[in-house]
């Protein structure tokens, strides 16, 4: 009988690595009474006004194709949000809605870069980031920020060291995932007096934007770059309004990449889901006191996570400065990923490993501190038992 083989494929997409978050999930999906800590969101659902208004955009019968840069009534509305937000004008055509801010980060990876390219990345970070760039053919570059303790800081220089004649694209995620870095205004417009220098591209991913505790809204490239300069802001409906589920997200790019940009909407999801832009308009034309008091409640999480785990003899803490995680060493762990699969057996808790955003991270694990006071206090007392002997 003749053996048949399948056709190779890419070899850039044969190597994309599991989300090694997710293998500790599945390890302890069938675990009784686990806590699950391990992904980025909150413990609550989508609040009840965004729900009811994707509900009347379907009894109305909101079901078909939609427009490929997102329905018109949500573009205005971030828009206005957006110009709210940062004192400033925002043309329609600079907004294009993504299916998530997953998606909208492949966008702008489709568009910039390719074999032969490099995209230099401010690490650790989310992994999905990298893992674009490499779906692309190009070589993503680690820039590490340093720890400290008075928190995690970025070396222009060792970035603009990374930076060749082959380099495309600076990602940037501030707030980050999983350090809670922020950075500055004055770095942000370093930064971009840089890339225009250098012909290099910025993308900047600012999904955690409202997640901060002592200020609106974290600093913006939007507010320092032109309507066209070489930046591309990439934001999601994610976290500040609590809906991971809904996958919708948005870019904000000169208005020149508009066609380009509906072009690749067209060719990875056509548009994205009609009646769920609905829920999107009413999160941004009513959302803001549920982002505030949802700020209120991470932050009272975050001190306690913060106070908790300080106290532990084997934890080293950069406090972070904003988002809703701790990013912290734990002495003696090698194998991250190999000790939070110990942790969901020792403590019943599901922590995310630090080797899951770079190589940096190793001898790291995260902690998402977005549930309920009496849920993290209860995490926090079984991890006492590992992090403190």
């Amino acid at each position: 009988m003749r053996t048949h083989h399948p056709a190779p494929i890419r070899a850039a997409i044969a190597s994309l690595p599991g989300s090694k978050i997710r293998e500790v999930s599945l390890a302890g999906a069938n675990l009784p009474d686990l806590i699950p800590l391990w992904f980025g969101e909150g413990d609550e659902p989508t609040p009840a006004f965004i729900r009811e208004a994707a509900k009347a955009a379907l009894d109305r019968g909101e079901t078909f194709y939609a427009p490929n840069a997102g329905v018109p009534a949500l573009r205005q509305a971030i828009a206005a949000y957006l110009g709210r937000l940062y004192g400033r004008d925002f043309a329609l055509e600079r907004i294009t809605v993504t299916g998530s801010g997953m998606n909208a980060i492949m966008l702008a990876m489709q568009m910039l870069v390719g074999e032969g390219d490099n995209a230099v990345i401010v690490e650790p970070m989310w992994p999905n980031a990298r893992e674009s760039v490499r779906i692309m053919g190009a070589e993503p570059r680690a820039c590490v920020l340093e720890p400290g303790n008075d928190g995690w800081r970025l070396d222009p220089d060792r970035l603009a060291a990374l930076c060749d004649a082959r380099t495309r694209v600076i990602f940037v995620n501030s707030p980050g995932n999983p350090t809670g870095w922020m950075m500055s205004t004055e770095e942000q417009r370093a930064l971009l007096a840089f890339a225009r220098a250098r012909g290099i591209w910025i993308v900047a991913d600012e999904v955690y934007a409202r997640i901060v505790y002592d200020r609106p809204h974290a600093p913006s490239f939007l507010e320092v770059a032109g309507p066209d300069d070489p930046v591309i802001v990439v934001n999601s409906f994610s976290k500040a309004w609590s809906m991971t589920g809904w996958r919708l997200g948005w870019i904000t790019a000169p208005a020149s990449l508009a066609p380009v940009l509906g072009n690749l909407n067209e060719f990875n999801i056509s548009h994205p889901t009609t009646f769920a832009q609905a829920g999107a308009v009413a999160a941004l034309e009513q959302g803001e006191p549920y982002v505030a008091a949802l700020c209120r409640r991470y932050g009272e999480a975050r001190e306690l996570t913060l106070a908790r785990l300080g106290s532990f003899r084997r934890v080293r803490l950069t406090r972070p400065e904003a988002a809703f995680y701790a990013f912290f060493a734990v002495d003696g762990v090698r194998d991250s990923l190999a000790f939070c699969k110990e942790l969901l057996r020792s403590a019943g808790v599901g922590l995310a490993p630090g080797i899951a955003f770079g190589p940096a991270g190793e001898g790291y694990v995260r902690l998402c501190h977005a549930c309920s006071l009496p849920r993290l206090e209860q995490a926090l007392d079984r991890l006492a038992g590992v992090l403190d002997g």
